[in-house]
């Protein structure tokens, strides 16, 4: 607390008038008004910046010379800490701290440094000084940046300003043994710059002195000018005044307190149309407005109030002259505003063009629908611009194709109506969908031929239009339509079509300063309309060739009922495909795929990937290893295709499921990469989803795919699907397959796979699907008793005719004795390879369904070839007998050996055995 001293002995204090002179003559020395005393202020302000810039650049001066003596501290101490002898050879004793902390800390006090750290290669500290709880700790920030050489950091933290000093230790063999840091904090600079300080205020108040002396000799200057004035110099300098005043484009009145002019420049008498002798006059008797003459007189403060006179508008303001030392009255300022008004309505309509340009790029294009883009040009027309607005595209631009060089002539493609947008519905003009003929002399015939947009300011008199189709003319005409422009939509060159903008009723008749506008907005969206062209095109082609590569119907078989649907996504098709596909043995395949990404790359990898499943379907591979063979072979393909810097090329991230049902055992052996689980719904109407090992996506590589095996009951629906049906954007896949749960558990147990794909889809498939979608419901068939016949053969050459025997009777029993001969050839053939060149169990299978499969199956792994003997070999013509007897034939491999089966339909051919022996 401050205390002030008390007043001398014998001296009395100040009173009341005492304080108020002493406080008065203050406000006297502050209140400056002669130019002198406002330059001494200015000069003391310019002095003060000067101070404290100075004293900001000294305490920069001085931080940055703390900071660069920091930083060659801890360098030094960091370089010579790293090279001191046994710091490598510490590192890699068995206790690093107990040598290392001691000298840290040693160091740290005789250097006077803040901190100092060593750590190991892989960050883990051996010793800290400023925070030992530390040691053992992975350090912060990144360290590696010392490897080049000793790097330092200076940063700011919570405790200051820190410069840190980073430095390795090396072994003797050049490697790295370690780190240390050794980091400072900057201290206070104020003692560096308080021993300048006198140096700065003397400087200070030198400058204030000379800038006093200057303010002192300025204000003698200008009072000395002021006074040697003489009547000359005040004449000249009035007429200086008098020839401004009247020279302004803007009118000046003056009016004195009692309301009569007192000052008219020749500005206000041409606006107001004052008569010559005005002076003196009052302001009532000028024949003004009443409202501006009492404006004038009245001496009220008033700003660009806008009054008439004639045909003029004029700005008037007004202020009045006494509380500016002038005499009691008033001066008005008057302006012309007719031109700036115009000028100020051209500049409007400016902007709300640039306004509905701008709007037309964020509205015009909004999709990749041509027709879209169309109707969304019309609608941004209307009506801001135009009452009614049209748009003709040419037949080939609406399918995606190129437009010709003719479009719109006589010989050329067509233009046909697809956009229409007005202030109404009942337009007066072709439909949507109607073809326009641009006739000779029409505008837009006119706007076609040249490329430049053609007005016809009144329609009345365009008697080619008018001529084209008389009926309608007349009917636009009767409706109020007057005028018409007529652009060209063009891009690259093409002509893709024109738009028609038309005015009607009490709008103005469109006029040459139109056309450009109409130009610009019309040549900005062709741009739009153009993209969506050929992303028509794109998507047409991606989409047939997706389709074409896509199973065109199910294949006839017995094991089970299918059903699918498929649907590309909206915006691009992309690459999911399904397949069913028959296997020897009266098995099926089924299959469901999906290709990131879409267009024309997706869609072409996604015939390449399942004519691969359809080649190594054909190999009658387990699920397993048909998924590792397709996945080695998308692996070639992406090395392949990358040698041709093509990234888009790559394929991974294709997912894939692969099943085969075997109606005689009811199993079903599925494997998958990276693909949704399938979903299974038993006949008591379960809804279940297999728990099947999802393994990589396809390409990825390094794991190995996994198979399971599942009995299903006679009625299951095997349910497979894309994961464009569960996931979207406003769905992710945990809820997408609840969804697919509960549609499915809604399903009749007893319906048909036809039914339960038209549930799921109606439940799940949304709107607008963003991705493709392919979903394949199977259900189940199981093989009767009756049809399967079973023997075991045993290895020796009497088993042959016995088994054959049998294998005739059970064909006499299904009604196909007229196959006996040739199932004799086959079995025997078949059954003495086996015994042959096979191994035990020797097992014989005979199916009947659609057709009569033969399988020997036998516990080697070696399969016979098919060959040509000779006519001196005794032997040989077996299998060559099989392929000519059986419709097919083949082999397959087991975790136990193989089968070789054959097939030939329940029809007996005619064979000309005497030309299969030659």
């Amino acid at each position: 607390m401050h205390t002030g001293s008390p007043a001398p002995e014998g001296k009395a204090q100040g009173g009341p008038e005492e304080h108020r002179s002493a406080w008065g003559w203050l406000r006297s020395r502050l209140r400056v008004r002669s130019v002198a005393g406002q330059v001494f202020l200015w000069l003391l302000v310019v002095v003060v910046l000067l101070v404290a810039a100075a004293l900001a650049a000294l305490i920069l001066q001085a931080r940055s010379y703390a900071t660069r003596d920091a930083e060659h501290r801890t360098r030094a101490a960091a370089v010579t800490l790293a090279h001191y002898p046994g710091m490598a050879a510490a590192l890699d004793s068995a206790n690093p701290t107990a040598v290392l902390q001691p000298l840290a800390l040693d160091v740290q006090r005789s250097g006077g440094f803040d901190y100092i750290v060593i750590f190991r290669p892989d960050g883990i500290r051996y010793a800290q000084t400023a925070h030992p709880e530390l040691i053992g700790k992975h350090v912060y920030g990144d360290y590696h940046d010392a490897l080049k050489g000793p790097y330092t950091v200076a940063e700011n933290i919570p405790l200051g300003p820190d410069v840190d000093t980073t430095a390795a230790i090396t072994r003797p063999d050049g490697s790295v043994a370690g780190f240390l840091s050794v980091g400072y904090y900057v201290k206070d600079t104020g003692g560096a710059v308080s021993r300048q300080l006198p140096v700065l205020f003397g400087g200070a108040a030198a400058a204030l002195a000379v800038g006093t002396g200057g303010a002192a000799l300025v204000r003698r200057r200008l009072r000395r000018q002021t006074r040697g004035l003489g009547p000359a110099e005040m004449t000249r300098m009035y007429e200086h005044h008098d020839a401004v005043l009247h020279a302004v484009r803007e009118g000046v009145l003056i009016v004195g307190g009692d309301g009569r002019v007192v000052l008219a420049n020749d500005e206000a008498r041409r606006l107001l149309e004052l008569p010559p002798e005005v002076e003196g006059r009052p302001v009532t008797d000028l024949g003004l407005d009443p409202a501006l003459a009492e404006l004038l007189a009245s001496r009220g403060a008033v700003t660009d109030e806008v009054h008439l006179a004639e045909d003029r508008l004029l700005a008037v303001s007004s202020r009045p002259t006494a509380p500016f030392g002038g005499e009691p009255g008033s001066v008005a300022t008057i302006r012309d505003t007719t031109e700036l008004r115009a000028l100020a309505g051209q500049a409007e309509a400016a902007r709300t063009r640039l306004r509905l340009l701008y709007d037309a790029g964020l509205r015009v294009g909004t999709t990749l629908d041509v027709v879209r883009t169309a109707q969304e040009l019309a609608d941004v027309a209307v009506p801001r611009f135009a009452d009614f607005a049209t748009v003709e595209l040419a037949d080939p631009v609406l399918h995606g194709d190129e437009p010709l060089p003719d479009t719109g002539s006589a010989q050329g493609p067509r233009i046909r109506r697809t956009a229409a947008s007005g202030i109404s519905e009942d337009r007066p003009f072709y439909p949507v969908g109607s073809q326009i003929s641009p006739l000779p002399g029409t505008p837009e015939e006119s706007a076609l031929a040249t490329g430049r947009a053609a007005l016809t300011a009144d329609l009345h008199q365009a008697p080619a239009w008018r001529a084209r189709d008389p009926q309608t003319a007349d009917r636009i005409l009767a409706y109020g339509v007057h005028s018409l422009i007529s652009a060209p939509l063009k891009a690259r060159g093409l002509t893709l079509g024109m738009v028609n903008f038309w005015r009607a009723a009490e709008s103005e008749p469109f006029g040459e300063e139109d056309v450009s506008f109409a130009e610009e907005l019309v040549a900005r969206a062709a741009i739009t309309v153009d993209n969506a062209r050929r992303y028509t095109r794109e998507h047409r082609m991606a989409e047939t060739l997706q389709r074409s590569l896509l199973p065109r119907g199910l294949p006839e078989q017995s094991a089970l009922e299918a059903a699918y649907r498929y649907l590309p996504a909206q915006q691009g098709v992309g690459g999911d495909w399904f397949d069913v596909i028959p296997l020897p043995g009266f098995r099926v395949a089924l299959v469901v795929g999906d290709v990131v990404g879409h267009g024309l790359h997706a869609a072409a990898t996604m015939g390449r990937l399942r004519t691969a499943v359809l080649n190594f379907s054909a190999l009658d591979l387990p699920p397993d290893e048909l998924i590792a063979r397709l996945d080695e072979l998308i692996a070639r393909l992406d090395q392949g295709e990358a040698t041709q810097d093509d990234e888009t090329a790559s394929v991974t991230g294709a997912t894939c499921l692969y099943a085969i049902y075997d109606p005689v055992s009811g199993h079903c052996t599925m494997a998958r990469a990276g693909h949704p689980p399938p979903a299974l719904v038993t006949p008591d109407g379960s809804v279940e989803f297999v728990d099947l090992p999802a393994g990589p996506p396809l390409g990825v590589g390094g794991l190995p795919f996994e198979s399971a095996e599942l009995r299903m009951a006679p009625g299951t629906a095997l349910v497979l699907y894309t994961d464009g049906l569960v996931e979207s954007h406003d769905r992710d896949l945990e809820n997408g397959l609840a969804a697919l749960r509960a549609s499915l558990a809604g399903t009749q147990t007893d319906g048909s796979a036809e039914e339960t794909c038209r549930t799921v889809f109606d439940a799940l498939v949304p709107p607008h699907p963003s991705d493709d979608i392919a979903l394949l419901v199977a259900r189940t068939r199981l093989f009767e008793p009756d049809q399967v016949a079973t023997w075991d053969v045993p290895q020796e050459a009497a088993a042959v005719s016995r088994v054959r025997n049998e294998c005739v009777a059970q064909l006499e029993a299904w009604g196909l004795e007229e196959l006996s001969f040739t199932a004799e050839l086959i079995l025997s053939e078949l059954i003495t390879n086996a015994i042959r060149h096979g191994a035990e169990p020797i097992r014989v299978r005979m199916l009947r369904d659609r057709s009569l499969v033969f399988e020997v199956s036998d516990g080697s792994s070696t399969a016979p070839h098919l060959r040509y003997a000779a006519s001196t070999d005794e032997g040989g013509r077996g299998l060559f007998l099989v392929a000519q007897l059986a419709e097919r034939w083949g082999t397959r491999y087991t975790a136990r050996g193989k089968v070789i089966w054959s097939e030939q339909p329940l029809t007996a051919p005619e064979y000309r055995f005497d030309a299969l022996l030659l």
